[in-house]
């Protein structure tokens, strides 16, 4: 395991195993073991089938694990690549019982085998932050925030989209990882940048187990900084995958301790939106794009987000149209009293930070 600022799961990068060694695999079903050694017996390899343990031991060579991590998933289906149980023991010896709280299944241990190409980018800290501002939606010169947007880079310095790196964290069992190093990688751009303006950071709720132990570095970080904490804004993403609304609340509990704001994003989007409203009482809340989109030209829309703004209204909270990419939509929420504005007609994500709104003005 690769150690990076410190101890626990977050900061912890594992080292997928290679080498000189035997993987055990148990499938789920007779079928499962069947198809497994028939393939081994193809491909000729060295293999062990032990029948009482429904269970096949494969000799590993250096190399041979990602060669094999390949292979696999298309041998079996899906769901029996989840069923399976696997076990990399190094060398020839059988496993002990301090081996068995590292089985994991077969999906898991593919994807890490496949996810060096992450872990080595969180090791070498390539990650970075694009800013996309968010404005006064009466005053569209005006920058009242900057969303900081993770991103990635190769070593020959190409972009990785976040969407790569958020499927292969949650396949690999990254994403406690990676949440922290990109919530770490916004607050040292933003130095970086000496942005003045609000700044709002992305977090996963699912991404997080106790807040208490969690976040105490993101907090360390922000306030090594001088980042006034009441300038700070956690977005929540992912709302509906937290695991329940308790947890949740004890994350956005410990953020307004800590002197910080909260954003509700991607409002109209979840299923259980509305009741994380009234339970975490946001600051803020973003409108789903996906709302806005020609919400000038949809009836069904336009009373959606009407009685969405309302509430938000009578209840204090600020609010934010996501998505805004014609003056037709603008125009549709400036009438409507939507706060602050962020989209593409106002600006793109920048990997520097935007002092005014380069296209729009009136």
């Amino acid at each position: 395991m690769t150690q990076v600022n410190g101890c626990g799961r977050c900061q912890t990068l594992p080292e997928p195993p290679d080498g000189p060694g035997r993987l055990f695999l148990w499938p789920p079903l007779g079928h499962s073991l069947g198809k497994l050694v028939a393939h081994l017996r193809e491909a000729g390899g060295p293999y062990q089938l032990r029948t009482d343990a429904h269970c096949v031991v494969v000799g590993m060579g250096q190399g041979d694990l990602g060669r094999l991590s390949t292979l696999l998933p298309n041998v079996l289906t899906a769901e029996e690549v989840r069923g399976t149980r696997a076990l990399f023991v190094p060398g020839d010896t059988e496993p002990g019982m301090a081996d068995f709280p590292r089985v994991d299944s077969l999906q898991r241990f593919t994807m890490l085998q496949q996810s060096g190409w992450l872990v080595d980018m969180l090791a070498e800290s390539r990650l970075t932050s694009f800013f996309q501002p968010i404005v006064h939606a009466q005053d569209t010169s005006f920058v009242f925030a900057h969303e900081a947007l993770m991103r990635g880079r190769d070593r020959d310095g190409s972009l990785v989209s976040p969407a790569r790196m958020l499927d292969t964290a949650r396949e690999a069992d990254l994403l406690f990882q990676l949440d922290l190093a990109a919530r770490t990688t916004a607050i040292r751009e933003a130095v970086r940048h000496q942005l003045r303006t609000h700044l709002f950071i992305n977090f996963t709720p699912t991404a997080i187990y106790d807040p208490a132990f969690c976040l105490r570095s993101t907090v360390a970080a922000i306030r090594e900084a001088g980042i006034p904490p009441e300038h700070v804004v956690f977005e929540i993403i992912e709302s509906d995958r937290a695991a329940n609304a308790e947890h949740l609340r004890s994350i956005v509990d410990f953020y307004r301790k800590a002197g910080f704001k909260v954003a509700l994003d991607d409002l109209g989007a979840g299923y259980s939106s509305l009741n994380l409203l009234h339970q975490l009482r946001p600051e803020y809340m973003k409108l789903d794009m996906e709302l806005v989109r020609g919400v000038h030209a949809d009836p069904y829309k336009a009373s959606i987000v009407q009685k969405l703004l309302e509430i938000a209204c009578q209840l204090g909270i600020q609010t934010v149209a996501e998505g805004i990419e014609t003056p037709e939509e603008l125009s549709w929420v400036r009438r409507h009293g939507v706060d602050f504005v962020q989209g593409y007609l106002i600006a793109k994500p920048s990997a520097v930070p935007a002092q005014v709104t380069p296209r729009l003005n009136d």
